[in-house]
Formats: structure tokens, sequence, C-alpha cells
């Protein structure tokens, strides 16, 4: 499936094979700050470009990692547990990929078991995989949704959103405090208008 690690296609493996070294990203940042206006030589701003590429090595740290070893430790001894598990208000930082500006927000995630359940902090840990990459907000709440349902196989999974994007606030129409909502549902979710409705009576519950 190609929304867990993005199944390397033939374009991908290329990228990885040509990917700079860090005195060029080094390099890229001082010419983006000539560009700027900025003069890279300046005090304040000669470790600017060194201090950029290692940021960008944490902040897009999601292209390294794979849900599938988030996600594949599962507990079996639950009591026989079958209800709803929900992890909501997930803060999370992600890069809008049409401007390199953030997107900042929360995710609710939940899933109905079926036999399994994973550990929570797992949960919150997928959503670091796909958030910490550039993206969409449409693209990563359906890798979350996606990944959860492929990899543990519940009977069901629900994903919520709420995000502002810096590309409204600080660029363009400039409108700050707007939100974004997205959802994606799987299985009875999905077919079950009764169980969607839970799921976003339990996120709002206070």
């Amino acid at each position: 499936m190609d929304n867990l690690r993005d199944t390397p296609k033939k374009s991908d493996t290329m990228a990885a094979m040509q990917r700079p070294s860090q005195e060029e990203a080094e390099a890229a940042v001082r010419t983006l700050l000539r560009w700027a206006g900025e003069n890279p030589d300046r005090e304040g701003l000669l470790d600017t470009p060194k201090r950029v590429a290692k940021s960008y090595k944490e902040l897009f740290a999601g292209y390294e990692e794979n849900p599938e070893e988030i996600l594949g430790t599962t507990f079996e001894e639950v009591g026989g547990y079958d209800d709803m598990v929900l992890v909501k208000d997930i803060t999370f930082h992600s890069h809008c990929e049409h401007h390199m500006v953030p997107i900042i927000g929360k995710a609710h995630v939940a899933y109905l078991p079926d036999g399994e359940v994973v550990g929570l902090s797992k949960i919150a840990r997928t959503v670091e995989v796909f958030a910490r990459r550039l993206q969409t907000q449409e693209n990563i709440t359906a890798q979350i949704a996606n990944s959860i349902q492929t990899i543990l196989k519940p009977r069901g999974v629900a994903v919520l959103l709420e995000a502002e994007h810096m590309c409204m606030a600080m660029r363009g129409i400039r409108k700050q405090g707007s939100s974004t909502i997205t959802t994606t549902f799987t299985g009875e979710f999905r077919d079950n208008v009764n169980e969607q409705v839970r799921f976003m009576s339990l996120i709002r519950a206070s």
C-alpha cells in the first residue's frame, strides 16, 4: 500500500540515491538567504545554514520512519475488550507541500479492535510519522487511517484532523485563526453512521 512508507517507486529510489550532502543543503540555505535579500556572511547568520539543515532533518524525520514497525507490536490479553479505543487531542506539526510553511493542529484517532490492541503511544507516533513530511492535510488524514487499518486490521478506523495552515495565516489571504477539518472513516465507522456520531461526540466531550 503506497500510503504506508510510500512504497519506493523508481523515481523515489533515484531521489534517495541522489540525496544532497550536508554541505549542499547548507549551500542551498545560503542561496535562499541571498535571494531573500540577506547577507549570509553577517555575524547573526553565519551558523544559520547549519542550523536549518539540522532542523530539517528533525522536522522531516517521517521519511525515515515506517508505521509498520511502530504498529507491529500488539496485545491480545485485553479481557475481551472490543469497544472503541480513542486517542484524542494529539498535537502535531507538519509542513504544507505547496509553500513549505507550518500546519499546526490536533489529531483525533479511534479504532474498533478485532481481538488485538496496540499501545496508545503508538497511535500518537503514527500521527508523527506522517506529519513529519511535506503534506496536505487531506493526505495526512488518509495515511493515518489507512496505515492503522492495513497493519492492525481492526473492525474500523476513524480519524479527524483540525489544523491551522500558516500558508493562509501568514501569506495570501492572511486569515489568522481559520481552521480546516478533515475526516477519514474505514470499516464499521464508514458503514455505521451511529459509530461516526459516537466518535464525534467523544471528541467534543469535555
